[in-house]
């Protein structure tokens, strides 16, 4: 008993002193003031204190943040290495410390990587976030809005990524707006100030065309099929004459170059384009509507830095811009060429597109007997045209007999079933359809139809042969009561002009050639 009473009087003693402790208060690096001379000295002076203050000793002894982060960060440089946070939203409330380096910019300062052009994929690939892997990286390249207008004046606005190619942004507008790919649309840079236009390549970076380009500049979704004719018929596009004059004398190309008095810098094709002129008679007073322009590829230009040419005719003017073509672009123009072809070639029959009608997918057939043929002969092609237009007209007066006078009698919707059509192009003026038809490419067979401002009750078919654009009057006329279509006189008449297109896209006739592409608008 004695040893346990002595035991109890020695613990009592000891909380007793750690009482005591407690009272002493802490500065402000956290340690107690009792280590100092002062303060065991300024102790010994305090009264005794009640029974009430020894409750609040026992409370909770409030301990400064200043302690408390220096023990946390001392505990952390001793144990644990400095692991960076690539996600320091998803951690929480107070993040660990990570090594400044590490750590990506704030939100509110620009990126790390300022470029002053647009970025392309190879770019893109170089820039790293740390802790993401490569295949995560793909997902975050830039991307950009750009805005297209079509010929109507709608426009689509179209998020893209800044390595998409203008044939690639051309194969998915033609998938939003539901149209054929044929391979012939295309993107036109247009400068309504300037009274400037240019398609675009298929191998160009839109965006960095884009910036190159003013506020009031804009793209445009056109179709072109004199893209790439001149690989399909270059004789049209450089014949004889031109090669001739571009030939040295005598082969002696020595003496050319030795003697460079008589040329002249006029552009470096290197950091400039080659543009149409619009209406250059009208704004830069040329002697006629076949100009061109080089440019330069940035987006303040003065009327100085433009240099204007002028040609003799259109198809001069475009053997000269396809010169220029294939001087600045060279090989890559003939692969931009050959790159449809391959894709068509891998496609299985049942996934080719759709192609547009042409002198190869229309031939003329005899299905008179069990089995049909190919009727090669030229003279037994025209009488079987012959034979089926007259056809058309006896299945036609036959449903006039049958049917009943309604709304929807043949004769009425004959003569307005073909606004239904995209070759059919309204109410527009002779030098719009032209316009419209330099617009899509001068290649043979390129035609639309229109309503004739001299006839009310007449068309015009208005089509492209060897570059040069010739117009023909569809008449109407009538037989046995009945109203029909005509552009040889009578000699073939149709009941619509849908027959009529549809017959002249198997057989020439009279024109100097058959219809092969037709000019469409589409709204986007």
């Amino acid at each position: 008993m004695n040893d346990i009473n002595s035991s109890l009087e020695s613990l009592n003693s000891a909380c007793n002193m750690q009482s005591d402790t407690d009272t002493v208060p802490l500065l402000q690096n956290g340690q107690h003031a009792s280590n100092q001379p002062a303060a065991s000295g300024s102790r010994s002076q305090q009264p005794q204190a009640s029974p009430k203050q020894k409750v609040q000793r026992s409370q909770p002894v409030h301990i400064l943040p200043i302690r408390r982060l220096q023990e946390e960060d001392q505990f952390r440089t001793s144990s644990l290495p400095a692991i960076p946070n690539p996600f320091p939203e998803l951690g929480p409330g107070s993040p660990p410390v990570v090594p400044p380096s590490s750590l990506p910019p704030p939100p509110s300062q620009p990126p790390t990587k300022q470029v002053s052009e647009p970025v392309s994929s190879q770019h893109c690939e170089a820039i790293v976030i740390h802790g993401l892997p490569t295949s995560q990286m793909e997902k975050l390249r830039l991307r950009k809005d750009v805005k297209v207008f079509s010929e109507d004046g709608t426009s689509k606005v179209v998020e893209i990524l800044t390595d998409m190619t203008s044939r690639d942004l051309c194969q998915l507008l033609v998938y939003k707006s539901h149209c054929v790919d044929d391979n012939s649309w295309t993107l036109v840079e247009h400068h309504p100030q300037l009274g400037l236009e240019r398609c675009l390549e298929d191998h160009e970076i839109v965006v960095q065309v884009e910036s190159t380009m003013p506020n009031e500049s804009k793209f445009l979704f056109r179709k072109n099929y004199a893209k790439y004719e001149f690989f399909k018929n270059p004789m049209n596009f450089f014949p004889d004459q031109m090669v001739t004059w571009c030939q040295p004398p005598n082969g002696n190309q020595a003496q050319l170059l030795q003697e460079p008095r008589h040329l002249q810098l006029l552009a470096d094709l290197e950091e400039s384009s080659i543009f149409y002129l619009i209406n250059g008679k009208k704004q830069y007073n040329a002697p006629n509507d076949y100009g061109m322009c080089i440019k330069p590829n940035k987006a303040k230009v003065e009327m100085k830095e433009l240099r204007l040419l002028c040609a003799e005719d259109e198809q001069i003017r475009t053997c000269w811009m396809t010169a220029f073509r294939l001087l600045k672009y060279g090989m890559l123009l003939y692969q931009n060429y050959r790159i449809p072809q391959q894709r068509k070639a891998l496609l299985s029959p049942f996934n080719t597109p759709v192609r547009s009608v042409s002198e190869n997918s229309l031939v003329a057939m005899d299905f008179s007997g069990q089995t049909g043929r190919v009727i090669d002969n030229p003279a037994e092609a025209q009488s079987a045209a012959l034979e089926e237009g007259h056809a058309w007209r006896k299945r036609s007066t036959r449903m006039n007999i049958l049917s009943s006078q309604s709304p929807l009698h043949p004769s009425t919707l004959n003569s307005v079933i073909h606004r239904t059509q995209h070759w059919f192009h309204g109410r527009i003026s002779r030098e719009e359809s032209h316009r419209i038809i330099k617009q899509q490419g001068l290649v043979d067979g390129l035609f639309l139809l229109r309503d004739s401002q001299s006839n009310p009750k007449a068309f015009v078919l208005t089509l492209c042969h060897h570059q040069k654009i010739k117009n023909f009057q569809i008449l109407p006329c009538e037989d046995d009561g009945q109203t029909f279509f005509t552009l040889d006189d009578g000699n073939t008449k149709f009941s619509d002009l849908i027959q009529l297109v549809d017959f002249y896209q198997l057989n020439k006739g009279v024109l100097p050639c058959k219809l092969k592409h037709h000019c469409i608008r589409v709204a986007l």
